[in-house]
């Protein structure tokens, strides 16, 4: 097999665990908080058993590992919300949610670079517009809490992941990891106690949320950050991203699949789907730079999560 084909292929098995996210989110019985907090948890344990890890954060400056830590914030809060909108609606809403973040990138991408904005990213909110008042229209009323939720939890990996392409070849991945995920951990420890009807972040899981839970830190985290960092070597950053925008497409049709969610929604939300989606897939077509190397500035901490030129 092709080294490029042999890591198109990894990328979408990729995407596939990161669809199973949602999925997860759902069936594990623990808050969004404790769901949260218990893969933060997982994931920065394994990783600190990494002398890798150790090594970078000894060769990284202070001020760099702040920096990173800021970050972390950012990435608990945009997972907290993304889990939240599962569970006040369900992971087709989550997913298709998440499928917003190119358009606050069109936005926060240009401020936070310091690049010059480009009036044809405009078209991409423009574009789905239409998409998202047809799926408010297509959920049960009961949800459009989660919808809202969900939108947030968009505009937090817009945030991140254009903090993070700022800073992306200052540290190694695995490092950065450690450190935005580890400092996300102990923010929402001190968040938990705040946030009502939620229960301790660290409460204990049942036997069936702690399976579910090392499912979801280490085969849909860990595993495919690590094929994703090897596949890189050999894609562009515009294939990465062409096939990262599967990622709400994978979801959905799991959704349906495994959780029979077409039952709750109508032909309204799918077709709004379908719009945001065109927008979403439209987005790397207007700034294609096939020669780019992909880079790991959102996969780190994120399953959405789209490498953005």
């Amino acid at each position: 097999m092709q080294p490029v084909t042999k890591a198109r292929l990894q990328i979408h098995f990729c995407v596939l665990l990161w669809g199973f996210t949602a999925i997860l989110g759902k069936l594990i019985t623990l808050s969004a908080l404790a769901l949260v907090w218990w893969r933060m948890l997982l994931v920065t344990g394994a990783l600190l058993l990494m002398p890798r890890v150790w090594r970078g954060l000894q060769a990284m400056p202070a001020r760099l590992r702040w920096a990173y830590a800021g970050i972390g914030v950012l990435v608990s809060l945009h997972w907290l919300t993304f889990y939240a909108a599962i569970k006040l609606a369900n992971a087709s809403v989550g997913a298709t949610c998440i499928a917003l973040g190119p358009v606050f990138l069109a936005f926060i991408e240009p401020w936070i670079t310091r690049r010059k904005f480009d009036p044809r990213e405009l078209l991409i909110a423009i574009a789905v517009v239409p998409g998202v008042a047809m799926v408010v229209g297509g959920v049960p009323s009961g949800m459009r809490m989660g919808i809202a939720v969900g939108v947030l939890s968009a505009l937090f990996v817009a945030l991140f992941g254009s903090l993070n392409k700022r800073l992306v070849e200052h540290g190694d991945p695995f490092t950065v990891t450690c450190i935005e995920l580890g400092t996300g951990t102990v923010f929402l420890t001190l968040l938990g106690p705040l946030i009502p009807h939620t229960g301790p972040a660290f409460q204990l899981p049942s036997t069936h949320d702690a399976v579910l839970l090392l499912t979801l830190a280490f085969g849909c985290t860990l595993l495919p950050f690590t094929l994703v960092l090897f596949a890189l070597r050999h894609v562009s950053a515009f294939m990465m991203q062409m096939i990262t925008n599967l990622e709400p497409v994978y979801a959905i049709v799991l959704a349906i699949v495994l959780l029979g969610e077409q039952r709750q929604l109508d032909a309204w939300f799918y077709g709004g789907v379908a719009v945001i989606l065109g927008a979403v897939f439209a987005h790397p077509f207007l700034h294609r730079e096939e020669r780019k190397p992909a880079q790991p500035e959102l996969l780190s901490t994120a399953e959405s999560h789209n490498v953005v030129d």
